[in-house]
């Protein structure tokens, strides 16, 4: 078995760390190369940052956290946010980041992401998919729609269809984020994460709700993910990385010790 990999989220607004709940009521919480630093030593298995207002106010990326941030850490480091063009990908690699995340402009134009797979590799090429759950109906057959700019903006598109298109199209990974658990600390989507994970073949990402070690072991056990993503039990203190990892493992997951 492979071990489930835990993987701190930074997400960043004027170059702060922020954090808010269901993509609203962000506050600045510290600062994002510092925290990376700190996550790195204590044992994360990668690292996401996301600029998080990069796709709604039409801008790219600051390359120069980006730059900071790879610096300071030797794990993978996946980035994500105002992220449209193989030439913005481009210039997040050679910033520092191992990984590039596309998600709104994505949804806009999915040839971005077999042009990333082509250029850089499949392995370089993460989706991420903010989802809400709606009522099924004959266009969202699973309940679960593909929502982008933050969660402003819903598209119409099937969440799990949507995991076998990105597939098919050569994403590398799917980090699948729901907007309903989001910050809120109850769990993780967990019939989300399944449905996803079963859908299709590449490692998918849990992301949104977790409010313990328990919901962490239960997206890579129940919800079949390969990695959960974390960030408020973490930015606030509540626990450490060593302690979701001692957690999971006496739950029977693998994951890499931390000393």
């Amino acid at each position: 078995m492979l071990s489930k990999r835990v993987i701190p989220c930074l997400d960043v607004r004027d170059g702060k760390l922020t954090k808010g709940i269901k993509f609203k009521g962000n506050v600045d919480i510290g600062d994002p190369v510092e925290t990376a630093r700190l996550y790195y030593e204590a044992g994360a298995d990668e690292l996401v940052f996301y600029d998080i207002t990069a796709s709604s106010e039409g801008r790219g990326i600051m390359l120069d956290v980006v730059d900071k941030v790879a610096r300071e850490i030797f794990i993978p480091f996946s980035v994500g946010g105002g992220i449209s063009t193989v030439e913005d990908m481009r210039a997040v690699l050679l910033a520092g980041a191992e990984k590039i995340s596309v998600n709104s402009a994505a949804v806009k134009n999915p040839d971005i992401i077999s042009q990333g797979a082509a250029a850089f590799g499949s392995q370089c090429v993460v989706v991420g998919m903010d989802v809400k759950k709606v009522p099924v109906s004959k266009e969202i057959p699973s309940g679960y729609e593909i929502v982008i700019h933050g969660g402003r903006k819903a598209m119409g598109l099937d969440a799990i269809d949507w995991a076998k298109t990105v597939e098919a199209l050569g994403a590398g990974e799917i980090c699948c984020n729901s907007i309903d658990a989001d910050g809120a600390k109850t769990g993780y989507e967990l019939t989300l994460t399944r449905l996803i994970c079963e859908a299709v073949t590449i490692p998918v990402i849990a992301s949104g709700g977790a409010g313990n070690p328990d919901h962490m072991a239960d997206a890579v056990t129940t919800g079949k993910a390969s990695a959960a993503l974390i960030a408020s039990i973490v930015h606030y203190g509540e626990y450490t990385i060593k302690q979701c990892k001692d957690h999971m493992a006496a739950r029977g997951v693998k994951v890499r010790s931390v000393w």
